[in-house]
């Protein structure tokens, strides 16, 4: 027979949130290493929290809803609020009881706030790397490097010259009326060194390779480890033409090790100077050889000859550097990061490492089930 449509709420609810979810779903494998690593920074957060006043959200809570931000391509924390209120899935992963109340956006990033001066994102990827089953899915002896444009929540009308009033150059525009009014670009030399965002001062106007629109942006950096391509160390700067020498060095100074390494990267870092940089920090640089014909006629010496090349690892390296991108994909995509929400260096940086956290949660069920 047919049933009836209607329908008849119930008094009381005996079914929770951890029932509702299989238990073969993924985020129940992510669900274990997140709560492990966040035990170790337990130590932390108390530091971070005072022991008097109103309890804020918890940190752990707070960064779980972050977590999941990443994982569904959430546009923003209204949205994720939202979602809190009504996803049974998402309140069990963060460790919301049914009828527990949802957080006021505002409230939300706010508390956030108090992580960023933390450094908690970091600490946060390092901890889960630092797991026993997690480290023994990591190498130790051979490592990738690469970087990418993270553009900025700039436009290109907010890139205006730092002091307007200087009487030496050309006079300076007149001031744009209105909301969103038309700007004139034609016959002004625009340049980091004379021009500012007044949207997002740390944002720099950038290229990486010829033919390429210049773009508001910041510069995003990993250190990929070769065996599974898990993210070991992450980084963000302002966007220049060393940035990416500067922050592979920064990241190798930050790994602990015994011997050597080797360090696979492409063409922009085969620079002589970054590679005798390498050699003495006992790395070896697996390079991409960089010996293209300039524009006069002249070939371009690479800093990588024979004594690299002829090793048979050399061409594994640059065979496996290559999945560094599908991170960066990653990244982007899925975790939103190709225009960045937010504003400021530290911020931005925050959210790339704690994206990068993210993309290693995303693949370490699917690698730990098989070892």
């Amino acid at each position: 027979m047919r049933g009836g449509d209607a329908s008849s709420g119930g008094l009381f609810s005996y079914v929770s949130c951890e029932a509702r979810v299989p238990a073969d779903h993924p985020l129940r494998a992510i669900r274990a290493i997140v709560d492990e690593a966040l035990e170790v920074l337990s130590p932390r957060f108390d530091e971070l929290y005072s022991r008097i006043g109103r309890p804020s959200i918890a940190p752990e809570k707070l960064l779980r809803a972050l977590l999941l931000q990443a994982f569904y391509s959430i546009r923003s924390e209204r949205q994720l609020m939202e979602q809190l209120d009504y996803n049974l899935l998402f309140r069990w992963f963060v460790g919301l009881a049914m009828d527990a109340p949802v957080w006021d956006p505002t409230v939300f990033t706010k508390n956030r706030e108090r992580l960023l001066a933390g450094e908690v994102a970091q600490e946060f990827l390092r901890a889960v790397l630092s797991q026993g089953r997690v480290k023994a899915l990591l190498s130790d002896e051979h490592f990738s490097v690469d970087g990418t444009l993270i553009e900025g929540w700039a436009s290109m009308k907010s890139f205006r010259p730092k002091d307007e009033s200087d009487g030496d150059g050309p006079p300076a525009p007149p001031p744009a009326e209105g909301r969103n009014a038309e700007r004139n670009f034609k016959g002004e030399k625009r340049s980091n060194a004379t021009h500012a965002s007044t949207s997002d001062p740390d944002v720099q106007l950038y290229r990486k390779g010829n033919g390429q629109s210049s773009v508001l942006c910041f510069m995003g950096h990993l250190l990929m480890e070769n065996r599974n391509g898990l993210i070991v160390d992450a980084e963000l700067t302002r966007a220049s033409g060393t940035a990416e020498r500067e922050a592979a060095l920064a990241m190798l100074g930050r790994r602990a090790r015994r011997r050597r390494i080797t360090l696979g990267a492409d063409k922009a870092y085969d620079v002589a100077a970054f590679v005798g940089d390498l050699r003495r920090h006992r790395v070896t640089p697996h390079i991409a050889r960089n010996d293209h014909e300039t524009k006069t006629g002249k070939r371009r010496r690479s800093a990588i000859d024979g004594r690299t090349t002829r090793h048979p690892g050399y061409a594994v390296s640059q065979r496996l550097r290559k999945r560094i991108e599908e991170a960066f994909g990653w990244i982007k995509t899925t975790g939103g990061l190709r225009k960045t929400r937010h504003r400021g260096l530290a911020r931005v940086g925050w959210m790339f490492t704690l994206s990068v956290a993210a993309y290693n949660l995303v693949r370490l069920p699917k690698l730990l089930a098989v070892t």
